[in-house]
């Protein structure tokens, strides 16, 4: 930040041309705002700010969360097109107080001062996750020119072929992981880990064996020479308990991105989806109980919500198919209450609180992948017990939310006892699982179903849906502005790409 001068008027300036200037600079310096900020604090806020709220695409394609309504709410829940729900991630994080910008100005400050070494490999590894989550998103996507506008003044930046960006993510994962130096300053201003060097180096690695996993249907050789450097103890190794778990942790005052809409104006119009109820039913998840709820006035806030039925048997998810319309012709249609359906809704005393923290990585998603990349022979272990830890870990890091959401040990064993791993469907069933261990987490949930084509979910057959929709949405729509504003650049891209739809799939989903 370049110190600020402030002249007071044009004649003061010509005044002091002509008479004595000493001390003129010290005059009319502000003496309070600050002349510089420490990039730690850019850093922390970079963090803070990749909280995104996922609700209205992605959490409606994995089928966790549904709304039947069209208008503002639309989007994966009709397979439809809607602008101000697509943009949501690209404006996030492109945004000018977002991690995008306050990173590129953080890896620019520290890149050439060996203090801050690992202030700048942090910012290198948190930086490849935010653009995974874009490239994961979007496709190709401003990458080597983002966030440069105050730097270079790069107003209009171009987009970057999707398969060159992941190239750069899996070398600054593994170039970043490998700098952490735990003798260099320690930058306790980080959010996730107070700048713990071997927890980093644990969070670098489990990023990058989630993005050598991207590549399990177009490039087996390049999946497994980065999981082959990921599980390397010599690298520091991966997430090893919940411990490790990257995430941020709101409170009254910083709200999470969902609050309003699970507790505010929508909490009447926000419903589980069925296929997800389902599952947890069918297995007798004891998971089921601490997520879902029926409350006697479902419309109400929660202090005048009344009664919460928990009980799992009477959970009902919403189907996907319909509108606010026709939902009273789907089968086993509940009724409403007021204006509110009769279906399950998230628990808003524990997932679905006000300051419920958000989980951008985590050590059960990491257990599950690995078990993954070891049933497919790209690294050692035992996949049986990975695949145990991966469910239990999640069940465990619900009591993060709220100590009421506490899944007991013996209920863990229970559910393992009664849904036993099976070599035979084990991509199936960590894949399954990986998908209720990303439940909220609606980027990762969605990217790993399209990877991995599980769960088998049934096919929102809407008929209103997008035309380029064949089965489910892989990608979101470029903002309308992007079009008009940035216009070159984004037809550019969209001629490298694809058409910009909704069924145009990334590269790794081809």
């Amino acid at each position: 930040m370049k110190k600020i001068v402030i002249y007071v008027t044009a004649f003061s300036v010509l005044a002091g041309a002509s008479s004595c200037d000493n001390g003129f600079e010290d005059v009319n310096k502000n003496p309070v705002q600050a002349t510089s900020v420490d990039p730690i604090y850019l850093f922390s806020n970079a963090e803070f700010t990749s909280a995104i709220a996922t609700q209205n695409y992605q959490l409606q394609i994995v089928q966790q969360i549904n709304t039947p309504y069209t208008g503002v709410l639309e989007g994966g829940n009709h397979n439809a097109v809607s602008d101000p729900n697509s943009n949501a991630n690209f404006n996030s994080l492109y945004l000018q107080n977002g991690p995008v910008n306050l990173l590129t100005t953080v890896i620019a400050q520290t890149k050439d001062n060996p203090a801050r070494v690992n202030l700048y490999n942090m910012s290198r590894i948190w930086k490849a996750y935010v653009f995974m989550v874009l490239v994961d998103t979007y496709g190709d996507v401003p990458y080597f020119q983002a966030g440069k506008a105050f730097l270079e003044g790069i107003n209009l930046p171009k987009y970057d072929d999707q398969k060159l960006i992941y190239d750069d993510i899996l070398k600054e994962l593994s170039e970043g992981t490998k700098a952490l130096d735990a003798t260099k300053a320690i930058e306790s201003g980080d959010l996730f880990f107070k700048g713990n060097i071997a927890q980093w180096k644990k969070l670098g690695n489990s990023l990058l064996l989630r993005a050598a996993m991207r590549y399990t249907k177009i490039d087996v050789a390049k999946a497994k020479q980065y999981v082959t450097i990921a599980v390397d103890p010599v690298n520091g190794g991966l997430q090893s308990s919940n411990a490790d778990n990257a995430f941020i942790a709101f409170n009254s005052t910083f709200n999470h991105p969902l609050a309003n809409y699970f507790q505010g104006t929508e909490r009447g119009n926000v419903y589980l989806g069925k296929a997800f109820v389902d599952y947890l039913k069918t297995t007798a998840d004891p998971r089921l109980r601490v997520i879902a709820v029926k409350y006697e006035t479902p419309g109400n806030p929660i202090a005048t919500a009344g009664a919460e039925d928990t009980a799992p048997a009477n959970q009902e998810g919403m189907p996907y198919g319909y509108n606010e319309s026709t939902l009273a012709n789907a089968p086993g249609y509940p009724g409403k209450i007021g204006s509110a359906f009769k279906y399950s809704q998230i628990n808003r005393k524990t997932l679905g609180k006000i300051d419920a923290p958000e989980f951008f990585i985590t050590y059960s998603q990491t257990s599950l992948l690995l078990a993954e990349a070891v049933q497919r022979g790209w690294a050692t272990g035992d996949v049986k017990a990975l695949y145990e830890a991966g469910v239990k870990a999640h069940m465990a890091q619900l009591a993060t939310y709220d100590v009421s959401a506490t899944v007991p040990a013996a209920a863990q064993d229970a559910y393992i006892a009664a849904n036993p791993f099976v070599a035979a469907k084990a991509l199936e069933q960590i894949n399954t699982q990986y998908w209720i261990s990303s439940f909220l987490n609606g980027s990762e949930a969605w990217a790993n179903f399209r990877r991995s084509g599980f769960p088998a979910l049934p096919v929102n057959t809407y008929p209103g849906k997008d035309p380029s929709v064949k089965d489910f949405i892989r990608r979101l729509v470029y903002p309308v502005r992007e079009r008009s504003v940035n216009e070159a650049n984004y037809k550019e891209a969209v001629a490298r790409m694809g058409p910009d739809e909704l069924g145009t799939p990334v590269f790794w989903d081809k």
